[in-house]
């Protein structure tokens, strides 16, 4: 950053020189616009500095050439016209005059004002977010309180400094309240839902939820919506009135442990005892699964051609993933089988192809005399389609 205002540091350097060295050795009057020029440089040079502690470009550009502006009057000794022109530009809104040096000093004393307000929130914030024995919620919950009352406080005093009674505003209530009331509806909702969520400790970061098709964890607590990330790498946004109103699944709000089931089938051959003690063991040696919650598996039904199970297991880790455990304990169960010679069944269907005269005969038995008629003008195919039920049909 220096060396991008060598050139201008150069020059305040040597106009000072430039202008103590005048003033030994002339008469003032003549260093009198090399003092000027020297003066409005180390001004310039000293707001460039200050101003880069504003993080915002838009907000430190303005602030840099409201100060280089501000600056240079003074050192003009203009600012007393300049006072009387701005203040005679002005209207009368009921028993309050506004005029343009009002609007100005209140910009300079609200952006001064905001500003602290925005150091001192940011720093206390991050006290608070480090304290381990405030739940995160009830941290949430003070940060934001601290941001409206430091800012709210900033606008008042902001308002009373620069002479303007904040009572003038009372004729904005009526439209206010109707805006609320109409436009602002769920923005009222959104606000009070975060403060209830808040208060109630039902979620907070980290938090793993299901709203909807939504699955993932809680990135943050908004004051009118909740940032979810999901394990693909989407955030969404959902609005705090949701979370009230919806039904939300909070995978660990009692406790941590999480119940999974998936289902399969074997084949009627196969011992259903066997199988049980094969599951269960297949499904207790995968990683993630819990020993002290034991896997269960239960028949749920007999199929067209299986007999159904589901298996129970636990986990503790659910932001770790739902997809993979399951993906890995279906693997498992895949190994076992094989391993042991339990097989899962499929539906097996075999197509066999008529000759077009037997097809003819039999559409004329079922179909009568326009069929038949039909089926001599087209080839018809007939199939015979056999399942794992040996059940048999006719296709024409």
């Amino acid at each position: 950053m220096i060396h991008l205002r060598l050139r201008l540091i150069f020059f305040v350097a040597l106009a000072w020189l430039t202008f103590g060295i005048m003033q030994e050795t002339t008469w003032p009057s003549r260093s009198y616009l090399i003092g000027i020029a020297a003066s409005l440089a180390l001004a310039w040079l000293v707001i460039a500095f200050v101003t880069r502690l504003i993080i915002n470009g838009f907000v430190r550009g303005v602030v840099r050439y409201a100060g280089w502006t501000w600056a240079t009057l003074i050192i003009l000794d203009l600012t007393d016209e300049t006072q009387r022109l701005l203040d005679s530009i002005g209207l009368h809104l009921g028993e309050t005059r506004i005029s343009v040096w009002l609007i100005v000093q209140a910009i300079a004393i609200l952006g001064a004002l905001f500003f602290a307000a925005r150091l001192i929130s940011t720093t206390t914030s991050s006290r608070i977010k480090r304290n381990e024995e405030i739940s995160p919620s009830m941290k949430v919950l003070a940060v934001k309180f601290l941001q409206v009352a430091l800012y709210g406080a900033a606008f008042f005093i902001g308002l009373r400094t620069v002479g303007f009674d904040p009572t003038g505003l009372a004729f904005l209530s009526g439209a206010t309240g109707f805006g609320i009331g109409f436009g602002l509806q769920k923005v009222v909702s959104n606000l009070v839902s975060g403060v209830i969520i808040l208060l109630d400790k039902l979620i907070k970061p980290g938090d793993v939820i299901s709203l909807g098709e939504t699955f993932g964890w809680i990135n943050a607590l908004g004051a009118r919506y909740v940032s979810v990330v999901t394990r693909d790498g989407k955030e969404y946004l959902i609005p705090n009135e949701d979370l009230i109103t919806s039904q939300v699944v909070h995978w660990f709000h009692s406790n941590e442990f999480v119940r999974l089931d998936i289902y399969f089938g074997t084949a009627y051959g196969d011992d259903p005892h066997q199988v049980r003690k094969i599951a269960i063991d297949a499904a207790a040696r995968v990683p993630r699964v819990l020993s002290m919650k034991a896997p269960v598996r239960h028949i749920v039904g007999f199929g067209d051609s299986s007999v159904d199970y589901v298996l129970h297991f636990w986990i503790r880790d659910p932001t770790q993933g739902l997809t993979n455990i399951r993906g890995n304990v279906y693997l498992a169960l895949w190994d076992a089988f094989h391993q042991n010679g339990i097989s899962i069944p499929f539906p097996q269907r075999e197509v066999r192809m008529l000759n077009e005269t037997d097809d003819v005969s039999k559409s004329t038995h079922f179909y009568g005399q326009r069929r038949q008629n039909a089926a001599r003008r087209t080839a018809l195919v007939s199939c015979h389609i056999e399942t794992s039920r040996q059940d048999s049909y006719f296709i024409y």
